[in-house]
């Protein structure tokens, strides 16, 4: 079943339009090539090898991309598609199809000469290779190529006065070292062609320096509050001739770690050989299904620190973080059948497992994680539960007994007699968290002394995992023989929740219950948000049919859009319609009105559910997935993002692919739409 994306010129009719159109591919080991659909950077991240140099973590621009120039009969067809300070160049006019097969393809018209240029990471390095197939025309030709290096974060940009490199050529190879981090080396090679120094071409008022590529401007940057604009280091460029009517495959390769003899054809087939693979081991006849079993690949890699799988939250800055890994690993890693991954994933979060809370998020190397949130160690007992429900052999019993099932006693009691973050159980038995600056649920923004979601109290979606949690536990200490304490606890919070968390005004539930006024007095939040839906979609539910339906209904009335649930009730008198601008007023957004996709896989179950997956509730929750499939096409090409504004969702935002967002499409569509439908 073909899962290619493929691009039309529609897609570019500007560089603007173009340019918001983008892809991603990832090496497994944290490292990724992101770039625009016409070819030029438009935002930081871009660069056809974003190097990690610690799995999965120290990310390192070193290869920009290269850029093209046909000269045919004295006349130069530039192919480059970047936007400058004050200017553009248009390439993309030349670009007359794009395609994402697994990997990027760039398919190019000038005048009868036909050029498909190919990208692709060779997975488990930190290694980029772009295959050219050239077809002549009726004149002889010549193929410039320029590749761009540098040296810096994906989530900054580049002086030129910092873009310093010792350099050594031998034969076709090309040896980088940035004069400021003499311990990485740059490697750069081409199969055929002549190098040329570009230092030594004739100095103009319009090109003062050919070794850089100065003032890339990039829009996206300068939209959210940046200069954006950027420069590269561009020594060289190979130069490749062909006679009337010739056909030549050629490449050219960049890495960190050595140029060894595999040639760039077969990095590319093997890349798109284990994509396949994996496809294929998930098993689904359905296209949806296989594009997101596709896109949620980049997101598992490697983790050096302990030598097992990881989960990172989204491209193209962050890292792995514990609520987002354990929200995503259903999708990602059981929904896919990637059961050996999932079992290493739930050994690398046990091992830092802290004052029974899992971290927060793995900073870059030489940070010590941070534990600052509650949700994630209550979802990592929902982890352990559907992984038991996806595979349940006695080795895997065995395994959580073991490895994970001491962890979990350690996470329960620590929230029983508290622990860090004014995380602890109240005399209720529900879950109080956070005070003070403290942002410890997923709606965590804070700037300075401001604390924009404050959400201190009883949190209605931690208590319904603390619920499950305690659910799983009776079933777990049941089948390893040990008496079990969490029964009785379970029933006191069943009856607590329901007692404190029904709020009959608005039929739905209270965001937070226990809310501190300072001054003694206490109260309950209100808002309308979608953090209540996971008291029914969560396998263990307190609530009772009909007030799980009229959870649902709010929730869909108040919140609901095609991609996704909006953050807060556009009703609400705090709402904020979109998430734009400087960084302080997208603060002031994230968690007030915008849109996010993850919420929507449990909207989804939980409306399957509410309606007893009669065949109409189905063809609804199948239409809701289906409709990803054109944002899919739109943004980051094959992803889905984190975010989108509240009023009239469609530009992503945030995050352009996140691994919750692809994780939750993906269970809910292939748990709840394709095993029912009729």
């Amino acid at each position: 079943m073909d899962r290619a994306y493929i691009l039309g010129r529609s897609a570019w009719r500007s560089i603007q339009e173009g340019n918001e159109r983008e892809w991603l591919i990832g090496n497994g080991i944290g490292g990724y090539a992101n770039h625009s659909v016409p070819g030029g950077g438009y935002r930081m991240s871009h660069g056809y090898l974003v190097s990690s140099t610690k799995a999965p973590v120290n990310r390192v621009l070193v290869f920009t991309r290269t850029q093209e120039q046909v000269q045919i009969s004295g006349k130069v067809y530039d192919l480059t598609s970047q936007q400058y300070v004050n200017w553009e160049k248009n390439g993309q006019q030349h670009l007359k199809q794009f395609k994402l097969d697994i990997v990027p393809e760039y398919h190019y018209q000038v005048e009868d000469v036909s050029i498909r240029k190919t990208v692709s990471l060779e997975y488990g390095h930190n290694t980029v290779v772009v295959c050219y197939e050239v077809t002549g025309g009726s004149e002889p030709m010549q193929l410039n190529i320029v590749p761009l290096f540098n040296h810096r974060s994906p989530g900054d940009v580049s002086e030129k006065g910092s873009l310093k490199f010792h350099k050594e050529l031998t034969g076709n190879v090309l040896k980088l070292i940035p004069c400021d981090n003499p311990d990485l080396t740059i490697f750069f090679m081409s199969s055929t062609g002549q190098y040329l120094d570009r230092s030594t071409l004739p100095v103009t008022m319009a090109t003062p320096n050919y070794t850089y590529e100065e003032n890339h401007y990039y829009a996206f940057e300068n939209r959210n509050g940046f200069l954006g604009v950027d420069h590269h280091y561009t020594p060289y460029e190979i130069n490749i001739s062909l006679k009337p009517y010739e056909k030549k495959s050629f490449y050219v390769k960049c890495s960190i770690e050595s140029l060894e003899d595999k040639d760039g054809l077969t990095i590319v087939q093997e890349y798109k050989q284990r994509m396949n693979e994996l496809v294929h081991q998930a098993g689904y006849d359905d296209r949806l299904a296989n594009r997101l079993v596709e896109a949620g690949d980049h997101f598992i890699v490697d983790r050096k620190s302990t030598g097992l799988k990881t989960i990172l939250a989204g491209y193209p800055w962050f890292t792995d973080w514990g609520r987002d890994t354990m929200i995503a690993f259903q999708g990602l890693a059981l929904c896919t059948k990637r059961f050996a991954e999932a079992r290493e994933i739930l050994e690398s979060f046990a091992r830092y497992v802290r004052n029974g809370l899992i971290p927060n998020m793995f900073p870059d190397d030489g940070h010590a994680p941070l534990y600052n949130t509650v949700d994630a160690s209550l979802w990592y007992f929902h982890s352990v539960y559907e992984y038991l429900k996806y595979t349940g052999g006695d080795d895997d019993y065995k395994f959580i007994q073991q490895v994970i099932y001491p962890k979990l006693k350690e996470i329960i009691s620590a929230y029983q007699t508290g622990t860090d973050f004014s995380i602890r159980m109240d005399e209720d038995g529900l879950i109080c968290a956070g005070g003070g600056l403290d942002q410890v649920t997923w709606m965590d923004v804070r700037v300075g002394d401001w604390v924009v979601t404050p959400r201190h109290g009883k949190p209605v979606e931690i208590n319904a995992l603390w619920y499950n949690a305690l659910r799983i536990m009776g079933n777990l200490s049941e089948r390893f023989g040990e008496s079990s304490p969490y029964d009785e606890l379970s029933h006191i919070v069943y009856n607590s929740f329901n007692k404190r968390f029904w709020n009959e005004e608005k039929r739905c539930l209270f965001d937070v219950v226990d809310v501190d006024l300072g001054n003694g007095n206490l109260t309950n939040d209100n808002a309308i948000r979608p953090n209540q839906i996971w008291a029914v979609s969560l396998p263990f539910t307190m609530l009772s049919e009909e007030k799980a339906k009229a959870v649902v209904g709010t929730t869909h009335k108040h919140l609901y859009t095609p991609y996704g649930l909006r953050s807060l009730s556009h009703e609400d008198k705090d709402y904020k319609a979109q998430y734009i601008g400087k960084l302080i007023d997208r603060d002031a957004a994230y968690h007030m009105g915008t849109v996010w996709a993850f919420p929507l896989g449990a909207f989804i179950t939980a409306y399957c559910k509410v309606n007893n997956y009669t065949v109409e509730a189905v063809q609804v929750a199948k239409e809701m997935c289906e409709l990803f499939e054109d944002h899919m096409q739109d943004g980051c090409i094959g992803g889905i993002a984190e975010i989108f504004d509240g009023d009239f969702p469609c530009t992503g935002r945030g995050c352009f692919t996140q691994a919750w967002s692809v994780g939750e499409i993906l269970r809910a569509y292939t748990e709840d739409v394709l095993p029912n439908m009729k």
